[in-house]
């Protein structure tokens, strides 16, 4: 089939590089001609597990083309995906639809009497967005002055991780698609078949299929009801996170250990032990955003949302905890030098919307600490969108900790579980490590000396 992406943002160049490897011919648009250029050799802007290989692959057999010209790309489309930005408004919380409402308008103006596509927003937009769409789209129709034009709209929700965005597509546990129009549907669902049945062979470019895998289920929707699917869930999935980092705050003060509270927990059958895990908190491009986005349109509505609000407060204040953690041990941490290890929101991936790093690096330079910091991917990201924090920037982990008065383990990347700590207590001036994560050895942290906090235990 003949697939056109506009954007070729995260949603959008993991969407067609992968609907290419499945066979489909991908014309992925964006205004940015560097960045077209960039993917056109096969080079991806952005750090994701598994995607340059499989760009490449595409580009090389003709399955993936990059243009920034629009009528290039969507003149032979049978679906035609926007997967723009939708910023939102850090104050308000409201989505900005400006980018989206572009999109569809040229979408409609280039739209001609031969073909008939399935226009998909996959861009993470308020409930009642599809109306929006379909205006724009008829707007963008009627300047254009063609009569006899057909197209459907539909919304299909993405439900990619960062670090993990190859496996939620090929493996995902659901897909959701919500259109009005069932010929719409009938035609998504065929676009989708090879990865509901699992048909198609996965080759050395991506992950192997987990064993057992072998169906996806499809829910077919209504567009709000599609829509509110993908914010619920990520609002879901926040306030399971600040939950289990209420619970470990407690755990702290009243000397529970928070690894075998979750385990008690997440048994619960009920419950489950997915995203119970304490740590600093969510960050990245969805949960904040969505959740922000819900509640502004259920106050829009007439609706206070107060457990979402909460969500959001609550994962705010769990980002001053290691700095707390640090002032019960070293008192005032003017002139103290203290290491961040890690930058990214979340491992295997330099992205940094949202990352609990920014706030703490901020806050530990607030109180004239001195401030080091490394992450094996998102130095250089960092170093550009935050020139002015004065901060300094480490090679490597042991030179990061040379002289540190404390550590802070912010992303959990694996090689940080296997540091040489005693290396590294030989190299500390104060012996504090606050593990953000729970991800290291506190017994044998501890037998080597040093003072080690997790988050609850």
């Amino acid at each position: 089939m003949n697939v056109a992406i506009i954007g070729t943002g995260y949603v959008g160049l993991v969407t067609g590089a992968s609907l290419a490897l499945l066979g489909n011919t991908v014309k992925c648009h964006d205004i940015d001609q560097e960045k077209v250029n960039l993917l056109l050799k096969g080079r991806v802007p952005f750090f994701e597990p598994y995607l340059e290989s499989i760009v490449q692959d595409q580009v090389t057999q003709k399955r993936l083309i990059f243009s920034s010209n629009l009528s290039t790309c969507i003149s032979d489309a049978d679906f035609i995906f926007i997967t723009v930005g939708t910023p939102t408004d850090q104050v308000s919380g409201a989505v900005n639809l400006e980018y989206v409402c572009k999109a569809a308008t040229s979408i409609g103006k280039l739209l001609t009497p031969d073909k008939s596509p399935v226009i998909i927003n996959k861009s993470t937009v308020p409930v009642g967005s599809h109306k929006i769409v379909q205006k724009m789209i008829e707007e963008g129709v009627y300047q254009s002055g063609n009569d006899n034009v057909h197209f459907a709209v539909a919304s299909n929700p993405e439900f990619l991780r960062e670090g993990s965005a190859i496996i939620d597509f090929f493996y995902p546990d659901r897909i959701v698609i919500g259109s009005e129009n069932t010929e719409a549907l009938a035609r998504l669902e065929l676009l989708y078949r090879p990865l509901l049945d699992q048909s198609f062979n996965p080759p050395t470019t991506i992950p192997p299929r987990p064993e057992g895998f072998s169906q996806v289920p499809l829910i077919k929707v209504d567009p709000i009801s599609s829509e509110l699917i993908k914010y619920a869930s990520n609002a879901f999935l926040a306030m399971k996170i600040s939950f289990i980092n209420e619970i470990a705050n407690i755990s702290d003060r009243l000397g529970g250990n928070i690894h075998d509270i979750s385990r008690g927990i997440g048994l619960d059958r009920r419950i489950g032990p997915h995203f119970l895990k304490s740590g600093l908190g969510w960050g990245g491009s969805c949960f904040g955003k969505d959740l922000k986005g819900l509640v502004f349109d259920a106050s829009a509505s007439g609706y206070n949302p107060k457990v979402l609000t909460a969500v959001l407060e609550s994962n705010s204040l769990q980002r001053t905890v290691p700095i707390l953690k640090l002032q019960s041990y070293l008192k005032s941490l003017r002139g103290k030098s203290i290491g961040v290890l890690g930058l990214s929101f979340k491992p295997d991936t330099d992205d940094l919307r949202d990352a609990p790093s920014i706030e703490i690096i901020k806050k530990l330079v607030d109180l004239h600490a001195i401030v080091k910091v490394y992450d094996p991917v998102a130095m250089n990201h960092f170093r550009a969108n935050y020139p002015s924090l004065p901060i300094k920037y480490a090679n490597d982990e042991y030179d990061l900790v040379n002289s540190l008065d404390g550590l802070i383990l912010v992303t959990e990347w694996d090689q940080f579980t296997q540091l040489d700590w005693k290396k590294i207590y030989d190299k500390m001036k104060h012996k504090v490590v606050v593990d953000g994560r729970n991800v290291l050895d506190k017994n044998c942290l501890e037998a080597i000396g040093f003072v080690y906090y997790g988050i609850g235990s």
